[in-house]
């Protein structure tokens, strides 16, 4: 490529990937800041994320909608205590509407790759509608993006219609037909109870049974909504009321597990309900502490279960043959079609293929032996890049949406201290610092319920390491996020900074209410990008506390 091409080559001071909660909150934060010049890369014709593709029968939240949104952008008309899927995505549309940040979005637009450009300081980034170039990139993909299906002998050979729960089919028509659902977590338990009353017969394959509570679900009256309109305060009361019980409950998942009877007692008590048959019982009944998988929240699900017209098989699908499933156990099913109700890649990222840091290593390589990055958003030898609810940051029992404005905190300062420090510049964190931190989070981890509880769930991965939850509250997490400590960083300025095309970024003015604390010692060496990484000393170890 010649050096015209270079310099009329696109050029962002940041790069979003994803338009879902994380991508547009990234959007909106940035440009709090002050912070304009950036784009939000969005490989589908629309924004929202997993509450875009996500739009099976009955999908809904199992977070409190006052709870499962920005704290910038309350929304009083919420109709529902937990809302529905269409509900949600009309609210990110409005939050992308109102925060004017639909002009920086590229639809239809998937990143193919990243590199790191080890002269320049940037980011490279090839996506299916040209080439560009980024200071810094934030990937927002998340982490229910790309469904995960079971390598199941014999599926290719099925004659039915087969689909995941992420890419429901809707013109297929269910009516009359025998369907099978494979699985039973979040999606399964809300699929299983819309889809029963229409088809003619249901077969659900349950490798595990979920534990289930009730869902305290009920519309919010209009006197409700109207007081949240007239005192906004009213809005911010009823969400803080949601987090302070929330946090309350995470104080028994991660260190009083072998107090949860009570609420296993609850679970049970729903099920019984509904669940007269003992033989279905003792195939509904979990053997594992409550709390160790998600838990669920369904008034509909056993009942469901308990109708003429669905079988239980309590094992999990093993080989279809034609348009026969057969169970691990045997037990075998003829069906018309196959839903597949089996989760998303989480512990193995996809977009950690793509991105190619400054060794030329990619991610996933990089977290072969298992996700790591500190506070949850940065990875050795990817400088200048962030992830949001990367590892470690998700949350078994709350809002992914507080953790999300966590690390938007810790992304603010970022690039607050990208200014400070001035010119070419870029923030690659040590080894020690990610290592530190991820000991301690796991060392946390040893006495919670997701790791204790006797069960195996999607929050680990191949290696039995839950690199998924965070073992605290959020609070602790807002603590640990709030500012970026340059002491966990190597600085890296480019060589022969006078060669790049594009010129340093003046530091932009954040607005008055967010303005930056005065920036920490720069006790972070500083190194010519071009030569190979000095060797790091212990890290900081601030913050042991809140990991």
């Amino acid at each position: 490529m010649g050096a015209s091409d270079e310099r009329e080559r696109e050029h962002v001071r940041v790069a979003v990937i994803g338009s879902g909660f994380g991508g547009l909150g990234a959007a909106v934060r940035l440009r709090r800041e002050g912070v304009t010049d950036f784009v939000v890369l969005e490989r589908a014709g629309a924004v929202g994320g997993t509450w875009r593709d996500n739009s099976y029968p009955g999908c809904a939240c199992d977070v409190p909608s006052h709870l499962y949104s920005f704290s910038f952008a309350p929304n009083p008309d919420w109709p529902r205590t937990f809302s529905g899927q269409e509900r949600i995505r009309e609210y990110l549309e409005h939050v992308a509407d109102v925060f004017r940040i639909r002009p920086h979005i590229r639809f239809d637009c998937e990143v193919r790759q990243a590199r790191w450009d080890t002269d320049r300081l940037w980011w490279e980034i090839e996506t299916s509608r040209g080439t560009l170039t980024a200071d810094v990139v934030v990937s927002a993909t998340g982490p229910l993006s790309d469904p995960k299906l079971p390598d199941v002998r014999g599926i290719e050979s099925f004659p039915g219609k087969v689909f995941h729960s992420a890419r429901w089919d809707h013109d297929y028509d269910l009516r009359g037909k025998r369907v099978a659902v494979v699985g039973t977590g979040a999606s399964a338990i809300q699929i299983v109870p819309e889809i029963q009353k229409r088809v003619g017969r249901l077969t659900l394959f349950q490798r595990t049974p979920p534990w289930v509570m009730p869902r305290a679900d009920r519309n919010i009256t209009k006197a409700e909504r109207w007081l949240h309109h007239q005192l906004p305060f009213t809005t911010q009361a009823r969400r803080g009321l949601l987090w302070g019980i929330r946090e309350l409950q995470v104080q028994a998942f991660t260190k009083r597990p072998d107090e949860l009877g009570m609420v296993e007692r609850i679970a049970k008590r729903n099920m019984y309900r509904a669940i007269k048959d003992p033989a279905l019982r003792a195939k509904l009944t979990p053997d594992y502490r409550i709390g160790c998988k998600r838990i669920l929240l369904s008034n509909t699900y056993y009942p469901a279960l308990a109708r003429p017209n669905v079988d239980v098989v309590a094992s999990g699908l093993s080989e279809i043959r034609g348009n026969t499933l057969v169970a691990a156990d045997g037990t075998e099913a003829e069906v018309d079609a196959v839903v597949f109700g089996t989760g998303f890649h989480v512990t193995d990222m996809p977009i950690a293929d793509r991105v190619v840091g400054a060794d030329g290593s990619t991610l996933a390589q990089s977290w072969k032996d298992g996700m790591k990055a500190l506070r949850g958003a940065t990875a050795a030898g990817f400088p200048n890049f962030m992830t949001v609810i990367g590892p470690n940051t998700g949350l078994g029992n709350s809002s992914m949406i507080l953790m999300i404005e966590s690390q938007l905190n810790y992304l603010a300062d970022y690039m607050r201290q990208l200014d400070v420090l001035g010119g070419r510049v870029a923030l690659d964190p040590r080894e020690t610092a990610v290592t530190g931190w991820n000991n301690r989070v796991q060392d946390r981890m040893k006495r919670t319920v997701w790791n204790t509880g006797g069960c195996n769930s999607w929050y680990l991965d191949a290696n039995g390491v839950n690199t998924t939850v965070w073992p605290g509250t959020t609070t602790e997490f807002r603590r640990a996020t709030r500012h970026v400590d340059l002491g966990e960083y190597e600085v890296v300025r480019a060589p022969n900074t006078s060669t790049a095309p594009h010129a340093p970024h003046a530091p932009h003015a954040p607005h008055a209410p967010h303005a930056p604390h005065a920036p920490a010692a720069p006790t972070a060496s500083t190194r010519p990008a071009a030569k190979k990484r000095a060797r790091t000393k212990k890290s900081d170890e601030s913050e042991v506390s809140a990991a």
